[in-house]
């Protein structure tokens, strides 16, 4: 949700319409919904060998496959409806982010980063809220795309700190496997990105100085938590340093709202 509502701000130059900010909170959620579904479907086989995973309801065989394919249904069907609330060009979009959505799950079993195709999937919000608002993609757009992608690389990267020995085990591939003992500096590479593209989509958006003292701020905490993983990371400790991102994401959306308002 929140990469989506920094492309409303920036398109908006400040605080973007109700109805959009609407759309987008409610469709962020039932397509994250959906693709949480779609996700544990897939991996159902491989989370029955994890510890962390294997009490899910697909894995467990609490649920079965119909009953996950209609909540699929369900929440598919909620968000056309929401996008048939936009305009033309956002609703030839939107069959993109259904595709990211399907893919994402399989990528673990092709490519050693599949945190990239999750950040593509979740990045694809931030265009369609960009066309909605303005009925075109512009560069601020793709900008703020390529930031949540390298975003979810850094955070997705944490996060699977958890299930190392799991996924070696296994054979699913993650970025924690892949980066091994320069976690610490793949991390802080792509968080290094994010944030100079961040600062690009304001550049080219006219935002104020407010803004870039928040991507400074935001800047050195994340360096606190790139030299953090140079040490062995137990597993609370990773999921929290993966928690702590949704207030990143915060302090960039409060950070834009005031380098417009203030």
């Amino acid at each position: 949700m929140l990469p989506t509502l920094w492309s409303l701000v920036l398109a908006a130059r400040g605080m973007p319409p109700f109805h959009l900010f609407a759309i987008f909170v409610t469709g962020s959620f039932v397509m994250r919904s959906a693709g949480v579904v779609l996700n544990d479907l897939a991996d159902r086989s491989f989370d029955r060998h994890v510890t962390r995973t294997r009490v899910r309801p697909l894995a467990s065989g609490e649920l079965s496959v119909t009953h996950a394919l209609l909540v699929v249904g369900f929440f598919l069907s909620l968000a056309g409806i929401l996008v048939l609330l936009l305009d033309p060009l956002t609703i030839l979009l939107s069959p993109i982010a259904i595709l990211l959505a399907g893919l994402y799950p399989f990528a673990k079993r092709v490519i050693h980063v599949p945190q990239a195709i999750l950040g593509i999937a979740f990045g694809w919000g931030t265009i369609m809220a960009w066309t909605a608002s303005q009925g075109a993609i512009e560069a601020p757009a793709w900008c703020l795309f390529a930031a949540t992608v390298c975003w979810a690389i850094g955070y997705d990267t944490i996060y699977s700190l958890q299930d190392r020995e799991d996924d070696r085990r296994i054979g699913v591939k993650s970025s924690a496997l892949l980066f091994g003992s320069s976690t610490w500096l793949a991390v802080g590479t792509v968080f290094c990105a994010m944030l100079l593209l961040l600062g690009l989509a304001g550049w080219l958006a006219h935002i104020g100085w407010i803004y870039y003292g928040a991507l400074t701020a935001i800047g050195v905490w994340c360096l606190r938590q790139a030299l953090q993983l140079r040490q062995t990371v137990p597993t609370p400790t990773a999921f929290h340093m993966f928690q702590q991102h949704v207030w990143v994401g915060a302090a960039v959306l409060i950070g834009m709202v005031a380098g417009f308002l203030l």
